[in-house]
């Protein structure tokens, strides 16, 4: 029997979005729990991640949004080869415009030549939907929110950079990852995470530096030079004083995190996606079974980028 039809798919998908948009993910809470801590007490920072910290406490308990702005819907969905895809992105388009309905999502779909919002957050290439097939029998379907305060700071630079001195090595990666950070201010929501792409083209870098927050953040990068790119960006990042929300302190970062693709010799690019304090994202795994089980820590297989990933 078909799975995306037998176990009702676009229930678990609304779960999943309702779950996303109310509760951060363990590794997120518990960086911003220590930002809280390392900040000094009665200062403006300090009470910014006090604040923010209450903000979860409160979404949590009543499955309210942690943001009015549900952002972008970005899915993952890794399926056995039968799986007909076209089913599959039918129950999630379903499963957004009955979140949206609930209020677990805001009507976000604009039309960019009229200017209409859709009502329903649907739109053309809206949600956004990436499928992967692997070896599993078992379907497994992650959302990220990305909120459009965050992505508008968002960049992308081309090496060389020449009033930044930076060539086309890591260390001018280093150099073009700070510049973003410290122009973003606290207009990104800070703390923020750090996703950086470097090499592909203007696209792919984008969605590799994208990709990289699915990362948890404890996590270490399994290439050398990008771990020791990602631990000193992560404290060198937060020694620029923007702070939480831009009020100044020591919590500009939760965490930076780095992935490369091959780049053609002409264009060496590094995209960097910022990502808010409130870095939503949850995934689900649903057995042929029936058996159903949400993560909130996302799992490994869909930080991959490995076609045909076991999980």
């Amino acid at each position: 029997m078909n799975i995306v039809r037998a176990h009702k798919l676009k229930d678990h998908f609304v779960e999943l979005l309702r779950s996303a948009s109310s509760q951060l993910p363990g590794d997120v809470v518990d960086a911003l729990q220590q930002g809280f801590h390392q900040e000094d007490k009665g200062s403006p920072a300090h009470m910014a991640m006090e604040i923010i910290l209450k903000n979860i406490e409160l979404s949590k308990a009543n499955s309210t949004p942690l943001c009015q702005d549900t952002g972008t819907n970005i899915w993952h969905v890794y399926h056995p080869q039968h799986i007909c895809k076209t089913a599959l992105e039918e129950m999630i388009r379903d499963a957004t415009e009955e979140a949206c309905r609930l209020s677990y999502l805001r009507a976000n779909a604009v039309d960019p030549v009229s200017g209409l919002n859709s009502g329903n957050n649907l739109g053309l290439r809206f949600p956004v939907i990436s499928f992967y097939e692997w070896r599993s029998s078992a379907v497994r379907a992650s959302v990220m929110l990305k909120g459009g305060g965050c992505e508008n700071v968002s960049t992308q630079y081309a090496l060389p950079h020449e009033s930044l001195q930076a060539g086309r090595d890591l260390d001018g990666v280093r150099k073009v990852v700070l510049d973003a950070v410290f122009k973003a201010q606290g207009r990104g929501c800070a703390p923020g995470i750090i996703g950086v792409g470097i090499g592909g083209d203007r696209i792919t870098g984008m969605i590799e530096a994208k990709h990289q927050l699915w990362r948890d953040l404890a996590d270490r990068n399994p290439v050398a030079l990008l771990d020791k790119l990602e631990q000193r960006l992560h404290d060198e990042c937060n020694q620029l004083g923007i702070g939480p929300m831009g009020y100044g302190g020591k919590t500009t970062v939760l965490g930076v995190k780095a992935g490369a693709i091959h780049r053609v010799p002409a264009s060496y690019f590094v995209s960097i996606s910022y990502m808010c304090w409130a870095s939503r994202k949850a995934s689900v795994t649903i057995a042929p079974s029936g058996k159903t089980t949400f993560h909130k820590r996302v799992p490994r297989s869909m930080t991959c980028n490995t076609p045909n990933c076991k999980g």
